[in-house]
Formats: C-alpha cells, structure tokens, sequence
C-alpha cells in the first residue's frame, strides 16, 4: 500500500491480485458492498485469536496504559498547583509563568512526528520503555534547581536559574511525546467498535484524574515539605514502576488485524510522505483536529491559571491573606480545582462516551455533534465564572464545574473519531500531527498569551490586589470565544465524517487499494490477465 486514501476507479478491475473479492468472509456487508451496514464485529474467542492475547490480558494492558496516561498528566499540572511558590522563588511575573507550560508543550509538540513515525513501523512497548525512563530521570533533575544568585536580575531579563526549569521541563516533552502518540494505536488494536469506546474512554478518564491529582499533590507535598521542589519528586518513582509494568505486561499486537479480522497478510506502512498527504486530504481528521485545538487551549490556559485566578479571587474578597515574596503561599485553591477537574472529567468522559453511544444507533454522525455541543456549552459557563469571580467565589466554582464537565466531554470521543477515519499504518502519525496542531495553536502558546495579555493590562493601571485579579480575569474571558470556535470546527466534521469512515474501512478490508502518487496508470486485460499500463499509452 502506498500513496493516498483515494485511488481513480479505473485502477481496479474485476479480476486482479489488488484486493479481495466481492463475498470474502470479514469483509463489509454480506457481499463485500461498501454501501452495506459495518462489518460484523468480533467476539471475545475471535478477538483472542487474532491478537494472540486473551480478554484478560488485554484488559490489563489497557490499565497499564491507563496508569501511565495518569502519571503524565499528574506531572504536567504538580507545576500549576505549586505556580504562585514558583514565581515567589524565583521572582518572575504572569508572563515568564506561562513559559513554563509553553515550553514543555513546544518541546513535546516538536517530537511528536518523530515518535509517530517511529510508532507506525517500529516496536510501540520499546519506544514507550524509553521514553518514560527518560522522562523520570528529567522530571527528578528539574527538582533540584536552586534559588537564583543574591543580586536579583533586571526585571525585564528572566532569571538564569530559571531558565534551568524551562530546560528540563522542555526534555520531559521528550518522554510524554514518545507516549502520547503511541498508547492509543495500542488499544486501537486490541479492541473493535463499542469496546474500543469503552476501553479509550477508560484510558482518557486518566487525563482529567491525572490532572487533578497534580494540583493536589503538588499543593499538600509542598505543604508537608515546606518546599514546592518536593512536588516534583513524587511522579519520578511512579514513573520508574511505569517502565516496569510496560516491559512485563504490554505485548504488541498486530496492526489492523482486529479490523481486517485476520492478521495474514500485514498492513504495510506507506511512505511519511503519502501518510502526511492522505491526512491533509482528510477533512474529518483536520476538522476534527482543529476542534480539538480549541478543547486544548481552554484547558491548558484553565490548567495553568485557574488556582493562581481563583487565589486572587480570594484575596480581593477579604477571604485570603495576599501571598507576599519570601512567604509560602498558602491556599486550598489548587486543591479544589484538582478535585473538581478530577470529578467533572470522569464525569464528562463517561457522559460524552454514553450520549455518543446511544445516538450513534440512529445518527452516524453522533460523535462530532456530541463534541461540538460540549464545546458550545460550555463557553457560556466558562464566561459566567470568570464574571462572578469578584462577587462570589461559590458560584465561580459551580460554573467552573459545569464548564469543565461539558469540556470534558470530548477527549475519547476525538480520540475514537481519528482511529476510524485514519488507516491503522498511519494512526501513529495522525496522532502526533493531532498533538501538534492542537498544541501549537492551542495550550504551547495559550498560557503564555494569557499571561502576557494579563502583564499588558496590569503596565496601565495603577499597582494593586485588584489590579492583579482584573487583568488575569479579562485575559482569562478569550478562552470562552475560542471554544465556540471549536464548537464551530466539530460541526463541520459532522459534514464529512460519514465518507471519511467508510473510505478508512474500505481501505483496511482490502477494497479501497491505494496508488502511488506517481503511478498514474489503469488497468486493462494483456493474454488472459490483468495489467497496469499508463494512462497515456491507452489515450494515444
């Protein structure tokens, strides 16, 4: 297989060696008419034939990924739970804070077409084990940063100790970006149809929990260490014991066999380049992206600036003690907001997964809809907490809640749209152009936005507590119109969805076979068999 997901119809014929006939067992519908319903889905005994593993086994793989996914986001967010002692160390403002996510998630945008390419045609459990190895040992490096040197630097300079943090949380993209793009392509082939489903939503209930754990034990570690680079310590052993369970407990599987229901002959991966030409060409893959990046750039700036956002809150309302240099920051914010993103993405998850699931029985285009009103949803929400945030911190947080839920709705849903609308050889790389997409015009630049916006606002009014909770809120009010636009991108996914899934399953089961992008030819009968000759040599 190589080149494109669409080949001329003169470049099959009745009676060649491209493809499958009509009839073959497996294929879709009972004589292989692309028009018919899905294929049949495997069973348990079938899946466990195919994939050499058993249902068990299976499953348990899917909770080591799980357990994994978990830890990634837990270190991402332990940094926002700790931010306001991180400013306070090493004396930078809003926007040098934000530097801290831009750069990891610059750093992780960037490798992850390097690890997805590696993903469609190496070993996954290999890439995986090294990734996260290295990912522990950058982790636990970054915790022992010192305090900048006695003279303070000019205040437009960033602090060169500083700077060390940045470099090591960019390496960690190194490990998350090895990770990231690989895990889903697993579960992908392991499981078919609703079980995929609920076996991807198990895996992304990970990333909401994940990140709630992260502000909750970067805020109580530093509580009980009196120190917020204890924080950064916790996730580097779970990390160790991550890399043991991948190289005991994960097998790789063969790639699309679940689909094609048969594991002879292999899907073969085509060049990087027609990978990356199909999925330019695939409008519910980049709509579908597009409104993903949204669904990144809310929560990444939420992530990173709602506990500072709401400590702010509270010291405007009297509630809170301001958090002065040299002094620990003490609030329950970061705890809060760790529990409610924690409730709100199991949750969200679980509740976008079952609408799509019973809606998909009388609309092939349940999916993209679900996410488009999720996102619809919850901009409106997201707005009123913003607004409410001076006069009752309460209503701040039951908005929150709300939005968050409606956020959250979307994370197995895009993730179940890209397996199906993309060949199993390329998913790998669809995922990482995803990530990179979605990162690069969502959360790698949206924190620091955020947080310049805010520094800008703050250089024209007077030097205040108020003044500080303003700007950071008006900033904060551009994430509402970026999810609409999200809302927006996920409706036009619903347009193409249909065609781009049936296309992807035609592909898989043999009846779709794709050209070179150079092999411009039709095939006509020569002495009984069929022949490939270019199109030129019939036109003359």
């Amino acid at each position: 297989m190589s080149g494109s997901d669409s080949a001329p119809f003169l470049s099959q014929a009745d009676d060649t060696d491209d493809g499958p006939a009509p009839g073959t067992p497996g294929l879709l519908g009972s004589m292989g008419n692309p028009k018919s319903e899905d294929p049949e889905v495997l069973d348990q005994e079938g899946l466990q034939r195919i994939t050499g593993l058993s249902s068990g086994r299976s499953a348990l793989i899917v909770a080591v990924l799980c357990y994994i996914n978990l830890l990634n986001y837990m270190d991402r967010f332990t940094v926002a739970g700790v931010l306001p002692d991180i400013e306070q160390f090493f004396d930078i403002g809003d926007g040098s804070s934000g530097l801290i996510q831009t750069v990891f998630i610059s750093s992780y945008m960037v490798l992850a077409p390097v690890f997805g390419y590696l993903g469609d045609r190496y070993n996954r459990k290999y890439l995986m084990c090294g990734g996260i190895a290295f990912w522990s040992l950058v982790t636990l490096g970054s915790s022992f940063i010192p305090r900048e040197s006695r003279v303070p630097p000019p205040p437009y300079l960033i602090p060169q100790r500083f700077w060390l943090l940045l470099l090591t949380r960019g390496l960690v993209g190194v490990g998350e970006a090895s990770y990231s793009t690989i895990a889903p392509t697993l579960i992908a082939d392991l499981f078919v149809a609703d079980q995929r489903s609920r076996m991807l939503s198990v895996f992304y209930f990970a990333i909401p929990v994940g990140s709630g754990l992260g502000y909750i034990a970067g805020s109580k570690v530093k509580d009980v260490a009196g120190d917020w680079h204890w924080a950064l310590r916790v996730t580097p052993g779970l990390g160790v014991l991550a890399v043991v369970l991948l190289f005991l407990v994960v097998r790789e599987p063969p790639r699309g066999a679940v689909e094609r229901h048969s594991d002879s002959p292999p899907l073969n991966p085509t060049s990087w380049w027609a990978d990356l030409r199909a999925l330019a060409r695939n409008p519910s893959f980049i709509l579908s992206s597009l409104g993903f990046t949204a669904v990144a750039f809310v929560t990444g700036s939420l992530a990173l600036w709602a506990p500072a956002f709401l400590l702010r809150s509270r010291v405007v309302l009297g509630e809170t003690p301001p958090c002065l240099p040299g002094d620990s920051c003490s609030s329950s914010d970061s705890l809060i907001f760790g529990l409610i993103t924690c409730l709100t993405g199991v949750l969200g998850v679980g509740l976008g997964v079952e609408i799509s699931r019973r809606l998909r029985r009388t609309n092939p285009r349940a999916d993209p809809l679900v996410c488009a009103a999720g996102l619809l949803g919850s901009a409106p929400f997201l707005f009123l907490a913003l607004a409410c945030a001076r006069g009752s911190i309460v209503a701040t947080y039951i908005f929150i809640f709300i939005g968050e839920t409606l956020l959250s709705m979307n994370w197995a849903i895009v993730a179940d749209i890209l397996l199906y609308v993309v060949i199993p050889t390329r998913r790998s790389t669809a995922e990482a152009f995803q990530i990179v997409l979605s990162h690069l015009l969502g959360d790698a630049g949206s924190p620091y936005l955020i947080g310049s916006i805010s520094d800008r606002l703050r250089r024209d009014w007077p030097p205040s507590f108020l003044s500080e909770f303003r700007a950071l809120q008006f900033s904060l009010m551009l994430c509402a119109f970026v999810g609409a636009l999200g809302g927006a991108a996920f409706l036009g996914t619903a347009i193409f969805i249909e065609s781009d899934r049936r296309q992807a399953q035609l592909h898989v089961q043999g009846l779709l076979p794709e050209t070179g992008p150079t092999d411009d030819r039709i095939v006509v009968p020569q002495r009984g068999r069929s022949t490939r000759v270019p199109v030129s040599s019939v036109l003359i």
